[in-house]
């Protein structure tokens, strides 16, 4: 059986464009992590990692610089917040939210940006 080819989206290149994206399917909350919670720039609510899923997430890969490698993870909260947070990858990760995500028990992942944007 042949493999299922998305026609109708077109491939997300580049972080703002599935950042948009993303943000046109109502998640519009950013996040950050601060002393091993998740919290929400917009109220500063704070949440611990059995409460949160990451609905999906995508790398992105610096054409000529290996510091615009990033990694976008779509996130809903237990009380339906969405929202973004955006991490560096390889050498420039940064370990607080790393740990973080290790501990998120609740990880889809669509196998291309098309099907799940």
């Amino acid at each position: 059986m042949k493999p299922k080819t998305p026609t109708s989206t077109p491939v997300m290149n580049t972080l703002t464009e599935c950042s948009n994206k993303l943000y046109s399917q109502g998640f519009i909350e950013n996040y950050k992590i601060r002393s091993g919670k998740l919290i929400a720039l917009s109220d500063d609510k704070k949440y611990e990692h059995f409460q949160v899923k990451i609905t999906n997430f995508f790398r992105f890969e610096g054409q000529s610089d290996p510091s615009d490698n990033a990694i976008l993870y779509a996130i809903e909260t237990e009380d339906g917040k969405k929202g973004m947070l955006i991490d560096a990858y390889g050498a420039e990760a940064d370990i607080a939210i790393g740990e973080f995500i290790k501990l998120v028990a609740a990880i889809d992942k669509n196998t291309t940006r098309e099907e799940n944007l």
